[in-house]
């Protein structure tokens, strides 16, 4: 993978100094121009796509690529991204929460339906009494991973808990699952330590898993309420350069594109 000056990408780790070192403009903003934050791998790939579009309606996006879902917003908020996308509505809402970041969705770019995998064991039904079980730590992808194993009849949860809630509000675990709490990026390189875990899409995909052949149970991809979008800061959702950036994602060559490599395990969400 070529990481330099063709499309001047940089790479963030996760140590948050890094986003501090991510240019001097800070939150400057050219008309023509967007620094955009994305997670490396198979989003990264599709933006490419998009920014041979924006290209030709004269927007030059620069992508800068994370590791994690844990710096992004920090960096948008500080001034060093001028916007980013990776992230969906429960996430963002968890950030804002936590951090009370003044941060606004303006564009759905793709949903990637989260699914249950497992080295061990073939089937989900065959998940073992006393199972470890691995879920992400993040407070909205948490929610999601004991939504999907409610919803598929691993366990029961305390009615009213909507998209966040927690292993506290497990009422009922017939196979007496424990639930290993991990960081999303971590998850695959630990599953042969578990019975089986949740994973994102986008790890799952770049851990070599294919979704729709590996994946034991998966969300159903309609209504789903986890659409990733573009974000930005509150005070710039206006300007007309993130309507262009929008305008680049939400097209039919993004779209082809989406659906030629990923065949469903990734779809458009706008």
């Amino acid at each position: 993978m070529t990481l330099l000056s063709p499309t001047r990408r940089r790479f963030a780790g996760t140590a948050l100094a890094l986003v501090f070192a991510l240019g001097a403009a800070g939150s400057a903003l050219a008309a023509d121009t967007v620094k955009l934050g994305v997670i490396g791998g198979d989003e990264e790939r599709i933006w490419e796509v998009a920014r041979k579009v924006a290209a030709r309606d004269g927007l030059d996006i620069e992508l800068i690529t994370f590791s994690d879902y844990a710096i992004p917003n920090e960096a948008l908020a500080k001034g060093d991204l001028d916007a980013n996308a990776f992230q969906h509505k429960p996430y963002l809402d968890s950030q804002i929460a936590a951090r009370g970041y003044k941060i606004v969705p303006v564009g759905y770019t793709l949903v990637e339906p989260i699914g249950f995998y497992s080295k061990k064991i073939k089937a989900f039904a065959d998940l073992p009494d006393g199972a470890s079980v691995g879920i992400p730590n993040d407070p909205s992808n948490g929610g999601r991973a004991l939504n999907l194993l409610a919803a598929h009849g691993l366990i029961k949860l305390k009615p009213g808990t909507g998209l966040l809630p927690t292993v506290l509000d497990v009422t009922d675990n017939p196979k007496h699952v424990v639930f290993k709490e991990l960081d999303a990026a971590q998850i695959p390189n630990l599953l042969p330590d578990l019975d089986g875990a949740v994973i994102n899409t986008n790890y799952a995909l770049g851990a070599g898993f294919s979704p729709q052949t590996d994946a034991l149970v998966q969300e159903s991809r309609t209504d789903n309420p986890y659409g990733n979008f573009i974000a930005v800061r509150a005070e710039d959702k206006d300007k007309p350069v993130f309507r262009k950036l929008v305008a680049s994602y939400q097209n039919k060559e993004v779209a082809d594109f989406i659906q030629a490599q990923f065949r469903g395990a990734i779809q458009p969400a706008w």
